[in-house]
């Protein structure tokens, strides 16, 4: 494979997961190879292995005898992803509090004053932007790709999710949780307190998801 196919195939991946994720692709719409490429303005080949690369990440789901669709929201698969993001958050923010500089700090303060404005104006595509930003964060300030990657990917399904959530409902301030407690205890550097404090921002999140369905 060329250099040149590479890029384009990358170009398309980002592209099209773009779409997954702000739904201009929505969930249980059936993908058109030929379509999107054109869309795009990038050849078929690179889109057919962008959208292999966004099924085997669990954007898209291979159907016999009817194609690939956007893969849809039921109960089970938001389930698995509270579980999955516990089981890796917590223990990932402990490290963190443990670990922050005073400048992984501070970012943090600016990311949750943005999801604190966005709060206060009911702007929900801020505060998902933002909150999506604090968790990427606490993450990456252990500098470990391997971790870093696995929770980006579960933040971006995440993301997909709320976005979908919030396009169907009236939105009510409770409906955006803070991020107080968990900003508390990453300044202070207490571990047991920042995995508590995300433990129950997951929870509390898991909660809210019991209206949808």
């Amino acid at each position: 494979m060329s250099a040149s196919t590479v890029r384009a195939s990358d170009r398309a991946y980002q592209q099209l997961r773009d779409m997954l994720l702000d739904l201009r692709l929505s969930p249980g719409t059936v993908v058109n190879e030929q379509s999107l490429a054109e869309e795009l303005e990038i050849g078929r080949m690179p889109v057919h292995e962008a959208l292999a690369r966004l099924a085997n990440d669990g954007f898209l789901t291979v159907l016999p005898r009817r194609g690939t669709v956007v893969t849809a929201f039921t109960l089970n698969d938001v389930l698995d992803l509270f579980e999955a993001r516990e089981a890796i958050e917590c223990g990932s923010t402990h490290l963190a509090a443990r670990r922050a500089t005073d400048e992984d700090i501070a970012k943090l303060e600016k990311l949750v004053a943005t999801a604190d404005e966005a709060r206060a104006a009911a702007n929900t595509e801020d505060y998902l932007r933002a909150d999506y930003e604090i968790h990427l964060s606490l993450v990456r300030m252990l500098k470990n790709s391997l971790l870093a990657d696995t929770v980006d990917r579960l933040l971006m399904h995440n993301l997909r999710f709320w976005r979908f959530y919030f396009t169907s409902r009236t939105v009510q301030p409770t409906a955006m949780l803070g991020h107080d407690e968990l900003l508390a205890g990453i300044r202070s550097r207490d571990g047991d307190k920042a995995e508590r404090a995300m433990r129950q921002h997951i929870s509390a999140s898991r909660g809210m998801l019991q209206s949808l369905f």
